[in-house]
């Protein structure tokens, strides 16, 4: 039987938390019960510099479960860091595999034992993916679906409708560890691992409760950085808007030529101005792309750690775990 860790990132998961750990408890001794994970599997709940009572929960339900474990994040580093310490502190102890998650059960956790299921076949990373986006609004949907799409044109090998719901086993997990980017975006990483895949389709939830940790800004910041990290595509389109510009800019220039020559020039302030505005405002836009990479390489050459864990919590098989199952509802 494998040794199955779920791991699952926290910002400010307070409402939503005790809930998540119920559910996952049930699923979890469901597993173990059914032969398909060993008793030394667990659940990491990765806290990422929460501002709420998040971590005073994990530390309350680990010392009465000894399935719950934690690791404290000692500032918040982002939702990609904090998932990648929580697989690094899987990968420590010795895991066979382990499913990432968010804690807002969103993701349907019903279908982990199909995961597992493909793991035991040989699969060593397993996709969940979102079967549609009927409950997204039009909007979110929309710009979704258009961005898979544009990182697919710009040659980024990306799973349609997937997010981080996934499987990794151990050989996954150590050819994960030699990535050592700073700018992290793991749906972008894991399909360059490499090894058997195979994915599993299912609906995701409304939020059970709280509000999302992820609006609009923080959204288009992680699309930037999902193509900035994965393609250098944006700068060839510079330099092919630049040839284009140029080829213009000579066409203007002959009729200009023709036009003084044969005499029937007219000055056009609104033209010059207009084409001023244009090219003026193509440059920033184009200084700025050039400007985005320089900063991902600044941060890339720094080599700085991308977190720093403040405190860990994992409790080992041997420990007793009957007190849990006395003081709470475990259906």
């Amino acid at each position: 039987m494998p040794k199955v860790y779920f791991v699952i990132p926290c910002y400010n998961e307070e409402e939503v938390l005790p809930e998540t750990i119920k559910r996952l408890n049930t699923k979890l001794l469901s597993l173990i019960e059914c032969g398909k994970a060993n008793e030394e599997s667990r659940m990491i709940f990765v806290d990422d510099g929460s501002k709420d009572k998040t971590w005073n929960i994990i530390s309350a339900y680990s010392e009465e479960n000894k399935f719950v474990g934690g690791v404290k994040l000692a500032h918040n580093r982002g939702h990609q860091n904090a998932l990648l310490s929580g697989l690094m502190t899987a990968k420590e102890e010795n895991c066979d595999c382990v499913i990432s998650l968010d804690a807002d059960l969103q993701d349907d956790i019903d279908v982990i034992d199909q995961f597992i299921d493909k793991y035991r076949q040989g699969c060593e990373v397993v996709y969940g993916v979102r079967n549609s986006r009927k409950k997204d609004t039009f909007f979110k949907r929309t710009t979704a679906q258009g961005y898979y799409k544009f990182m697919k044109m710009l040659g980024v090998d990306i799973v349609y409708n997937h997010a981080d719901y996934r499987l990794m086993g151990s050989k996954a997990l150590d050819a994960l560890s030699e990535y050592k980017e700073v700018n992290l975006f793991l749906r972008g990483i894991v399909p360059l691992i490499g090894y058997r895949t195979d994915y599993v389709y299912y609906e995701r939830h409304e939020r059970f409760a709280g509000e999302s940790k992820y609006p609009l800004k923080k959204m288009i910041k992680f699309a930037v950085d999902g193509i900035t990290s994965f393609s250098v595509k944006p700068l060839k389109i510079i330099s092919n808007i630049g040839i284009f510009i140029c080829g213009l800019s000579v066409i203007g220039f002959i009729y200009a030529l023709v036009s003084l020559i044969t005499g029937s020039s007219v000055a056009g302030w609104a033209s010059t101005i207009c084409s001023i505005w244009f090219l003026g405002g193509l440059q920033m836009m184009c200084i700025g792309i050039v400007g985005t990479y320089v900063g991902k390489i600044y941060n890339e050459v720094k080599q700085r750690p991308r977190f720093r864990i403040e405190k860990k919590i994992i409790r080992n098989n041997d420990e007793n775990n009957d007190d849990f199952f006395d003081n709470h509802d475990i259906e």
